[in-house]
């Protein structure tokens, strides 16, 4: 068990119980996937750079992602239907909490003028996306192998039924809201 998991068994369910008078421990939010989504729209004229994305993925997430696939036909950007544009991976368990813990504690403070990630970006059920603009936060990519900078969207998948909770669970595991 790692160090989040930990925190989270010992600290994080009791404050979560306290400030939300939970009946059942089956009511305690918890994370339940981390979804990873590198979109490149480079790949409709050049599929070598979907490699390079898979690759630089792979790294990040410690699990191989999977290539997603245009779903419609667009003739302004060259797209035809079922072609190559991005890859995603999905994290659970162990693998979850790692990346969570690298993401809050490393990756994140990286960012240039970081002030802190937006409290706002909840959906309406307690899961939370973030943008990152650049794969060169992550300590597993090495600079001098980058091709080009590319961006990535962090969806944080939890069993919180409000934005409320969702937002206090996620302050209690050391996400760095803006003040």
């Amino acid at each position: 068990m790692n160090r989040l998991q930990d925190k989270y068994q010992t600290s994080v369910k009791a404050e979560l119980t306290n400030k939300f008078n939970y009946k059942s421990s089956m009511q305690i939010p918890k994370l339940e996937k981390i979804v990873i989504n590198m979109g490149v729209g480079d790949a409709v004229a050049n599929s070598k750079v979907l490699d390079d994305a898979l690759e630089e993925l792979t790294q990040i997430a410690g699990q191989k992602p999977v290539v997603t696939k245009a779903k419609k036909s667009i003739a302004n950007f060259k797209l035809r239907e079922g072609m190559p544009i991005g890859c995603k991976v999905t994290l659970r368990g162990e693998k979850m909490y790692e990346f969570f813990d690298k993401l809050v504690s490393i990756a994140l403070p990286r960012v240039r003028d970081f002030h802190g990630v937006n409290a706002n970006a909840f959906d309406g059920r307690g899961n939370y996306t973030l943008g990152v603009k650049e794969q060169l936060i992550f300590p597993e990519i090495n600079f001098d192998k980058i091709k080009k900078i590319r961006g990535m969207d962090i969806v944080i998948v939890t069993t919180a039924n409000t934005d409320e909770e969702g937002r206090t669970l996620l302050a209690l595991m050391g996400m760095p809201f803006r003040k």
